[in-house]
Formats: structure tokens, sequence, C-alpha cells
């Protein structure tokens, strides 16, 4: 398996302004946010056959130390049917046990059930939910990840308070 270095950003296609936003917030000097995105890994054409694209997207994911899920009730619809690419990445970020940061677009910081896929909102897998803000998607791509493996607790998890006022947020 390739060195896993690359966060893998999900989302459901009527997100995509909001994984652009995240693309202009790491090209933009003034804001302190980066990640090595997965995306620009192997990349498959709009005419592309579904099972090309699913390869594709699973090479991608080999590469990728940890998702963010942009969170909203098109992502929990289109997660959870079974069939989507979406549904697929989640089911293969499962398969490959990747930290997830599930990051509301509603800026919802207590979580937010109405965004969870069905696979992720089982208790039998541990994310974390995080508002759609820059600071508190690095602090958790930063600080999560690295905790992930030793968690024993299972379910969503939230930062309380404190860690967004310490950002400034």
């Amino acid at each position: 398996m390739s060195y896993r270095n690359k966060t893998y950003v999900a989302f459901a296609s009527e997100d995509i302004s909001s994984y652009r936003l995240m693309e202009a917030w790491r090209e933009n000097k003034n804001i302190d946010f980066n990640f090595y995105d997965a995306h620009d890994l192997y990349v498959s054409r709009d005419t592309s056959r579904p099972e090309t694209i699913k390869r594709n997207l699973r090479e991608r994911m080999k590469n990728a130390k940890q998702l963010v899920l942009l969170g909203s009730t098109a992502a929990k619809t289109k997660g959870g049917n079974g069939i989507s690419f979406l549904a697929y990445e989640l089911q293969v970020a499962l398969e490959f046990n990747l930290p997830i940061v599930v990051s509301h677009l509603d800026g919802s910081r207590k979580g937010n059930s109405a965004n969870y896929p069905r696979p992720l909102s089982a208790a039998n897998y541990h994310t974390i939910s995080v508002s759609f803000q820059p600071k508190i998607i690095k602090y958790a791509l930063d600080n999560y990840a690295a905790t992930y493996a030793s968690s024993a607790t299972k379910g969503e998890r939230i930062y309380n308070a404190d860690v967004y006022s310490s950002l400034g947020l």
C-alpha cells in the first residue's frame, strides 16, 4: 500500500461549491489551512464507466490518512443510499478504517445527526463533528487522526466550546 499522507474530501455533488471553497482556503495565503488532496490523483472523466470511477476512487483513498465528509442533508441521503459514489466512498473509508471528520455545512458545532449518512450514524464507528470553518477543520485534521486509533469510545464526538474559543471562533 502506498504512503498515506493525503486528506480525502467526500461530498454530495450538490455540495461541490463548499469543496471549491475549501480549495480556495488552501490557496489563500491569509488563511492557515492546508490539505494534501487525494482528489488530485487518478482523475476520472465524467464519461468514465461507474466501475472505472469506483476503481479510481479506491486508488485515491489508498493514499488517504483521513477523510473529511462535508455534512449536509444531501450527503446524508446519498451517503446512505448504498448506490451513489458517495456511498461507495464511505464504504471504502470504513473498510480502510480512516478517521472521519464530519464538517457540517449548516455550521453546527454540536454535531448534527441530520447530516450523518446511515453507515456513520451507527454506534460502531467513531467520527468527530466540526463546523464548516477552516480553523476547526484544520485543528481536527491535525489532532483527531493521531488519537483516532487509540480511542475505545465509538460514535459521534464533538469538541467543546473552549476548543472553538481557543481558535478564535
